[in-house]
C-alpha cells in the first residue's frame, strides 16, 4: 500500500484526479442504489432491471467509435470538463423519476449520465500513460481501481443506509453535489502534458485506426481479453438476487447495499495481496481463480450471509485482472493512437457488460435459475485464461516492466 501513497505524493496530477475519482465515484453510487431500489419498488420485471443495468455500459458502447478520435483532437482538462457538466445535470433530473410512467425519462438520463461518465473515463486512461510509465502506470490503474473499489464499497454501503432512511431522491441530490466537487477541483487542475492537435477529421482518425489494429493484432487480442472483465457486470444479478431470495431478510436497499459492498471489499484487498507477484503467465490463474470464486458465489447464493462472504472471494480476483490486461494494453500499443485504442477497448468492455446484464435478465424471464446463470458467467474467465494462454504462445506481449 506504501507505493501507492508514494505515488500520490510524488505525482500531483495524479493526486489531484484521484481524489476526483474518488469524489465522484463515491457520489455515483448513491444514485445507482437508488435508481434499483426505485426499480424494485415500482414492481417491474427482472427484463426491466436488466434493460436499465444494461444501459448502464450501452450509453459508453455507443459513443466509443468516435470519443477516442475526439480525445486526440481535444485538450483533456476542457474535455474532462464538459463531461462532468453533462453528468452534473443528468444526475440531478434523475429527482425528476417517481414511477413507471417516467421510465422514459429515466432511460435517457441513464444514458446519457454513463455515456458522459464512459466518455470521462477514456479520456482520463488515455492521459495517464501521458504523464506516467512502466510500473508507475500498473501502479496508477491499480490505484485507480482500488479507489473505484473503496468508493464502491462506502458508497454502496453507505448509500443503502441513506436510500432507506431519507430516500431515492436525496441519494440523487447527494449524488449531484458530489458531482459539483469534483467539476471545481479539476477546473482549479493544471495539467501540461504535449498536446499536438491531429490534423485528420474523425473519419480519417478512424481509418488510421483501423490500419493500425491490422497490422498490429496482439492489440486486438488484447482488447478482447479485456472484455472478459465485463463478464462481472453483476448488477441486474444482485437486483434479481435481492429480489427473489433476500427480499423477507433484509430491506431491499440494505441487501443491495451489503451485497454490492462486500464484492467492493474483495476488489480492495485483492491487489494488495496480487500485484507484486503478477506477471504474463501467472494471470492465466487468476482468470481461472476467477471463476472459481464465480461458482463458489453460485453454491452459496441462497443464503443472505453466506453469498456476502461469497461476494468478497468473487471481488478478491477482479481488479488484479481489470488493472493488469488494462496495462498490457497500454504497453503494447503506440502513443499516438492511445485515445482511439483506448476508446475502443472500453466499447470492447462495456459491450461485455451489456451482453451480460441482457443475458441475465433473457435467461432469469425464460425461468433459468440465478444459480445457473452464475455458474455460466464463471465458465466465461475459464475460456478466459485459456484465451490468454493461447495469446501468448501465438502474440509477441511485452511483459510489464
Amino acid at each position: 500500500m506504501n507505493e501507492y501513497f508514494t505515488l500520490l505524493k510524488n505525482e500531483p496530477v495524479l493526486r489531484r484526479l484521484s481524489t476526483i475519482q474518488l469524489i465522484g465515484y463515491f457520489g455515483a453510487w448513491f444514485s445507482n442504489v437508488a435508481i434499483y431500489t426505485l426499480l424494485l419498488d415500482m414492481n417491474v420485471s427482472a427484463s426491466i432491471i436488466a434493460f436499465t443495468a444494461m444501459l448502464h455500459f450501452l450509453a459508453g458502447v455507443v459513443q466509443a467509435p468516435f470519443s477516442g478520435a475526439i480525445i486526440d483532437k481535444m485538450k483533456p482538462k476542457n474535455l474532462m470538463l464538459f463531461l462532468l457538466s453533462i453528468e452534473i445535470f443528468a444526475t440531478l433530473f434523475l429527482i425528476f423519476v417517481h414511477d413507471v410512467h417516467d421510465l422514459s425519462l429515466l432511460y435517457v438520463l441513464i444514458f446519457m449520465k454513463m455515456a458522459a461518465a464512459s466518455f470521462y473515463f477514456t479520456a482520463e486512461m488515455s492521459l495517464l500513460p501521458k504523464i506516467l510509465s512502466g510500473k508507475k502506470l500498473q501502479s496508477a490503474n491499480e490505484l485507480h481501481s482500488i479507489i473505484w473499489s473503496i468508493s464502491y464499497t462506502l458508497g454502496m454501503a453507505l448509500s443503502g443506509f441513506v436510500v432507506y432512511w431519507l430516500g431515492v431522491q436525496t441519494a440523487f441530490i447527494l449524488d449531484t453535489c458530489m458531482f459539483l466537487i469534483g467539476f471545481i477541483l479539476l477546473y482549479t487542475l493544471e495539467i501540461k502534458v504535449e498536446f499536438t492537435k491531429s490534423g485528420e477529421n474523425l473519419l480519417q482518425m478512424m481509418q488510421d485506426t483501423f490500419r493500425y489494429l491490422k497490422k498490429s493484432p496482439h492489440a486486438i487480442h488484447l482488447m478482447l481479453l479485456h472484455a472478459f472483465i465485463g463478464l462481472t457486470a453483476f448488477d441486474a444479478l444482485v437486483a434479481l438476487m435481492v429480489d427473489t431470495y433476500y427480499a423477507s431478510v433484509v430491506a431491499t436497499s440494505l441487501a443491495l447495499g451489503l451485497l454490492h459492498a462486500s464484492r467492493a471489499v474483495g476488489l480492495v484487498i485483492g491487489p494488495m495481496f496480487l500485484s507484486k507477484f503478477i506477471n504474463n503467465k501467472k494471470i492465466i490463474y487468476i482468470f481461472i481463480f476467477q471463476g472459481l470464486a464465480i461458482w463458489l458465489w453460485a453454491a452459496l447464493m441462497k443464503d443472505f450471509y453466506l453469498s456476502l462472504f461469497a461476494s468478497i472471494v468473487v471481488g478478491f480476483f477482479t481488479t488484479t485482472l481489470w488493472s493488469y490486461t488494462y496495462t498490457l494494453l497500454q504497453k503494447n500499443i503506440e502513443q499516438k493512437y492511445y485515445g482511439r485504442i483506448v476508446a475502443y477497448n472500453d466499447m470492447l468492455f462495456l459491450s461485455s457488460a451489456a451482453f451480460t446484464s441482457f443475458m441475465i435478465g433473457y435467461l432469469a424471464t425464460n425461468d433459468y435459475s440465478l444459480e445457473f446463470i452464475t455458474v455460466l458467467i464463471g465458465v466465461g474467465f475459464i475460456v478466459g485464461g485459456i484465451y490468454f494462454a493461447w495469446i501468448l504462445k501465438t502474440q509477441s506481449i511485452q511483459e510489464i516492466e
